[in-house]
């Protein structure tokens, strides 16, 4: 879960923090991505990467909303105009039964194969997953160095400077939007083969606040702080469960835990674990 969780971050923080957009539908696209992959493997026996590739077309296809969005809102009311998003893609997922099969979600989606060599062991879809995550994270930070993120950078801290070089503001947002959803494509279509069932529940706005909190935590613009962040939420909940709590109530404390080191890792690390940019 560790490489879906950064990958997401990383496309999260190319739009939170290297672009200024406050995006509240990211699991809608992480979602899409699961989903048509799913089905092109389920029920039109696409081969893993065929359907990987169609995943991630179809997320670009289905970020054009968001796009649009960017063009005409700002701040606030691009997050505004984000959440609608998800609510939307989280009504298709879950009442378009003769696509998505609805609440009951797919199941049967088969593990990934390449090549003719089937990665359907634990061991064989772990070393497949962290090389996915670590050849997302590398290309996000040679990224990052390049002249277009410096633009992109420019845009967000001061649209009026940008567009007095020369610079479209619109055509920046538009092409990092474009990346980010296609990058969380990869993450769905990993989740969907690592648990061979998919349902709409896993892909709510919980879940897209739960990729935000991610990268603030880890710390906004930096690649660093995306897999900071990643760790964090991975290896903390694991960590308290070794604290000696009554089995009662076990869970709920370990949450309630876990909730009190987020607040005061937001209070006293407000640019994150490695952040070089907050909203204000």
């Amino acid at each position: 879960m560790f490489d879906i969780y950064l990958i997401l971050a990383l496309a999260m923080n190319l739009l939170a923090g290297q672009s200024g957009l406050l995006s509240l539908c990211q699991a809608a696209f992480y979602g899409i991505g699961a989903y048509a992959a799913a089905l092109f493997m389920t029920v039109e026996g696409w081969s893993f990467l065929q359907a990987s590739v169609a995943a991630i077309a179809i997320n670009i296809i289905a970020s054009l909303p968001v796009v649009w969005f960017s063009i005409r809102l700002r701040d606030l009311f691009f997050a505004l105009a984000t959440l609608s998003w998800q609510i939307i893609v989280f009504a298709v997922l879950y009442n378009w039964v003769g696509l998505t099969n609805g609440p009951f979600g797919v199941a049967g989606i088969p593990k990934p194969s390449l090549g003719g060599i089937s990665l359907d062991s634990l061991p064989a879809f772990a070393f497949f997953s962290t090389f996915s995550g670590v050849g997302v994270m590398l290309l996000y930070a040679g990224f990052s160095k390049t002249p277009y993120a410096r633009v992109l950078r420019a845009v967000r801290d001061d649209q009026l400077a940008a567009v007095s070089f020369g610079k479209r503001p619109s055509y920046y947002k538009a092409t990092a939007i474009l990346l980010s959803s296609g990058t969380s494509a990869i993450a769905g279509v990993l989740f969907a083969s690592y648990y061979s069932y998919i349902d709409p529940t896993s892909f709510t706005l919980d879940e897209s606040i739960l990729i935000i909190s991610i990268v603030l935590i880890g710390g906004l613009d930096s690649v660093k702080g995306a897999v900071a962040g990643a760790l964090f939420y991975i290896l903390l909940p694991e960590a308290l469960r070794f604290l000696p709590l009554p089995d009662a109530g076990a869970a709920n404390l370990r949450m309630m835990i876990y909730a009190i080191v987020l607040i005061l890792v937001v209070m006293y690390r407000p640019y994150g674990f490695f952040g070089k940019y907050r909203f204000e």
